[in-house]
C-alpha cells in the first residue's frame, strides 16, 4: 500500500476463486438478514446484523466502519468501509432503491486504495437483494502512469500557476485513478481552506440577478473546477462552462478533468474578458 495511505487492515489478496467463495458465504448470510429484517431498516442495521451472522458462522475476523486515511504534508481525508472480512475482502453495503452507478464509483475507489482487486456491493432494500461485483482492473503502478494535458492551460497570475504546482504534487503523490472529490478536497485545502475558497457567487445574464452559485475560486475573479468525465463527454460539458461563465463576474475558469490516466487543464475564458 502507498505509504501516504493508511489503514489499521494489513489486506491480503484473495485470488477470483478465493472470492467468488467467500462471495458465496457472505451472500448467504445477507439473504437470511433481509428474510429476518425485512426491507425497511438503515444500513448500519444491516451492517451490524450480517457482520454479527458471519461472525457466528466462524467467518471472522470481521470488521466494519474501518478507516482508509489518505495523507499529504498536513492534509488527511479518510474514508471508512462498511465491512471487511477476513482481511480481505471488502462490502459496501447499501438500503437504496437501487445500487447506482455512483456506488460502484465509490467501491471502486476503495479498492484501488486499499490494492484490492475485487469488491461486493449489496443492497438490502429491493424486494430481492441485489448485489454485483465490482473489479479493480488498474494495478497500483500503473496509478503513477499518467498524462497531464496543458496545451489549453492559460494561467493568468501566479495564482493560477501554483494550481498547476499543486495538482502536480497530489499526482505525484497519490497516483491518478482515485475518486475526484478527494484531488478537490486537497486543492481547496492547500490553496486556503474552504473558507477562503468557496464562494457563493451571483449569477446574472443581461444585467438581470439570476442567483448565487456555490464555487471554488482561486481569486475574487478566477475560479477552478474538477471532474472525473469520460473523453466523448468533454465538448459538450466545455459548451456548458463557457455558458457558465458568461454569468459570472470571473475573467477565467480553470477546469481540470482526471478520467483514468488522462489528466487535461482546459482555461474557460469569458468571451467579453479575451
Amino acid at each position: 500500500m502507498n505509504p501516504l495511505i493508511h489503514c489499521p487492515i494489513p489486506f491480503n489478496r484473495l485470488s477470483r476463486v478465493e472470492f467468488d467463495e467467500l462471495s458465496h458465504q457472505i451472500m448467504i448470510h445477507a439473504f437470511a438478514s433481509q428474510n429476518e429484517l425485512g426491507r425497511l431498516c438503515d444500513e448500519q442495521v444491516y451492517q451490524n446484523d450480517i457482520a454479527l451472522r458471519l461472525r457466528d458462522a466462524g467467518l471472522g475476523p470481521i470488521e466494519t466502519e474501518v478507516p482508509v486515511t489518505v495523507c499529504l504534508r498536513d492534509f488527511n481525508k479518510s474514508y471508512f468501509l462498511d465491512l471487511v472480512v477476513q482481511n480481505s475482502f471488502i462490502c459496501e453495503l447499501k438500503a437504496s432503491g437501487t445500487l447506482k452507478k455512483q456506488y460502484d464509483a465509490q467501491l471502486l475507489n476503495y479498492l484501488i486504495l486499499t490494492d484490492q482487486k475485487h469488491g461486493k456491493l449489496i443492497n438490502l432494500r429491493p424486494a430481492k437483494v441485489e448485489y454485483r461485483t465490482v473489479n479493480a482492473v488498474v494495478p497500483q503502478e500503473a496509478r503513477f502512469d499518467y498524462n497531464i494535458d496543458g496545451c489549453r492551460f492559460l494561467p493568468r497570475t501566479a495564482r493560477c500557476e501554483q494550481l498547476l504546482v499543486l495538482l502536480r504534487e497530489i499526482l505525484a503523490a497519490w497516483g491518478a485513478y482515485l475518486d475526484s472529490h478527494l484531488y478537490e478536497d486537497a486543492l481547496i485545502y492547500f490553496l486556503g481552506g474552504e473558507s477562503q475558497v468557496l464562494k457563493r457567487i451571483p449569477l446574472s445574464r443581461k444585467g438581470h440577478f439570476l442567483g448565487t452559485q456555490l464555487l471554488t475560486l482561486l481569486s475574487e475573479n478566477i475560479a477552478f473546477k474538477i471532474t472525473s468525465l469520460p473523453s466523448i463527454t468533454l465538448p459538450t460539458y466545455e459548451a456548458h462552462m463557457q455558458r457558465l461563465i458568461e454569468l459570472t463576474p470571473f475573467e477565467a475558469i480553470h477546469w481540470i478533468n482526471l478520467h483514468h490516466r488522462e489528466v487535461c487543464l482546459v482555461s474557460i475564458i469569458g468571451r467579453t474578458k479575451k
